[in-house]
Parts: C-alpha cells; structure tokens; sequence
C-alpha cells in the first residue's frame, strides 16, 4: 500500500515520515503493546492475590485453626508453611511469650513478603514508559519539523498544501508517544497502591495468624498443628 502525497491518514503520516521518525513511532507502538500485556497480566495476578488474601485473613480469624497445611497454593499456605516449624520448636527456656510470639509472627511475615514481591515485576516498565514516551514522541516531532522545515526551505513554498502534510507527521508522533504514555501512568498508580493495600493486609492477617498460633502453644496443650501428608 503506497501513500499518496497528501494522505493525512494515520497509516499515510507514518509512511511518509522520515526514517527516524518512524523508528520513533515503531518503538513507541511496542512500548504501547508491552504496557498493555503487563497491565493485563498484572490485574489477573492481583485479583489472584486479593482472593488468597481473604483467605489468609479467614484463616486468621477462624474460629478454629486447621490441623493440617490447606492443600493448593497460596498466601495462606505460605504463611503456615513458614509459622509452622518455629510453632513446633517451642518455646525456648529462657524465651518470653512475646518473644515466642514475634520468632512466629516474623517468619510468616518474611515469607508473605517474599510470595509477594515478585508481583512487582513488570510495574517498572509502566513507570518508566509513562515518563519517557512523551519525550520520545517529542523527539520525533522535533525531528520532523526539522526536516519539513527544511524540505519548505529547499522548495521556496510556504503554503498550507506544503507545510501541513510535514508537521502532522512530526505531530503525530508525540501523539503516540501520549497515548502510551497516559495509560501506563494510570495503570502504574492504581497498581502499585492495589499491591501496597495487598500486601500490607497480607502482612497484618500473617501477624494476627501467628498470634493465634502462639496463644495456642502457650496456653493449655491442644491438638498439634501439622503437615498435611
């Protein structure tokens, strides 16, 4: 498909543009493409995460603590996974029940931590897109007037026939450097405070667990929690 001189159609502006910046705007659609797929997959994962959350946080406040490890994965299973070894050793002679309480509390955390960190991965690329695309498109705009400014002084003519099909092309690539910019930026906020709120319910249901946990050792003997065979 071949463009016609003046064709201010989308497809027609980037063909007619120079070679710099149409890489410009081929980078900026892959940009584009990359921030969606990890929109998508990041939404997914903490919808996933929210769900073994209030699981986690059931399992906290459940009137009875399981005997045996949930059978799957998730949160809750990571926690107890963690709790459960530091809950069988007991409590040590010359521990406080605080003490006993906060060597639980401290491993479930740290291994809540570790299930949930790497969530994170991927919201770099929207911060950095959302930050740098609107340059980049600037770049290419610059770089296109340039040219157009150039290619109307070599022509001697200055009419709108001549000027406009140059600056749309070189307008066009901040265009797309905005729309991918707009959308990682949004979609970086609102998912980095989804994963803050995440994590610290996590945490907080993790520490009420191994407060429960504790109680039970240090208070009169019960059935021992165990791992599921």
């Amino acid at each position: 498909m071949t463009a016609t001189p003046h064709d201010l159609t989308p497809w027609g502006l980037f063909l007619q543009a120079d070679i710099v910046v149409k890489a410009v705007m081929v980078l900026l659609v892959l940009a584009s493409i990359a921030c969606w797929t990890v929109i998508i997959e990041k939404t997914a994962t903490f919808a996933r995460l929210r769900r073994e959350t209030r699981a986690l946080a059931e399992m906290a406040a459940g009137a009875r603590l399981p005997n045996a490890l949930p059978e799957g994965a998730g949160l809750a299973v990571v926690a107890l996974r963690a709790g459960l070894p530091e809950c069988e050793a007991g409590q040590g002679p010359r521990e406080s029940d605080g003490e006993y309480r906060q060597r639980i509390e401290s491993a479930m955390r740290k291994a809540v931590t570790r299930a949930l960190k790497p969530a994170a991965g991927g919201l770099q690329l929207l911060a950095t897109t959302g930050s740098v695309a609107p340059f980049v498109g600037l770049f290419g705009t610059v770089w296109g007037i340039m040219n157009s400014f150039s290619g109307i002084a070599a022509s001697n003519d200055t009419s709108l026939a001549v000027v406009a099909p140059g600056i749309a092309e070189a307008l066009f690539a901040t265009a797309i450097g905005l729309v991918a910019a707009i959308p990682a930026v949004i979609a970086y906020n609102r998912l980095v405070a989804s994963l803050g709120a995440t994590r610290s319910e996590a945490l907080e249901a993790a520490s009420d667990l191994a407060r429960r946990l504790a109680r039970g050792r240090t208070a009169a003997p019960g059935p021992r929690l165990r791992a599921a065979e």
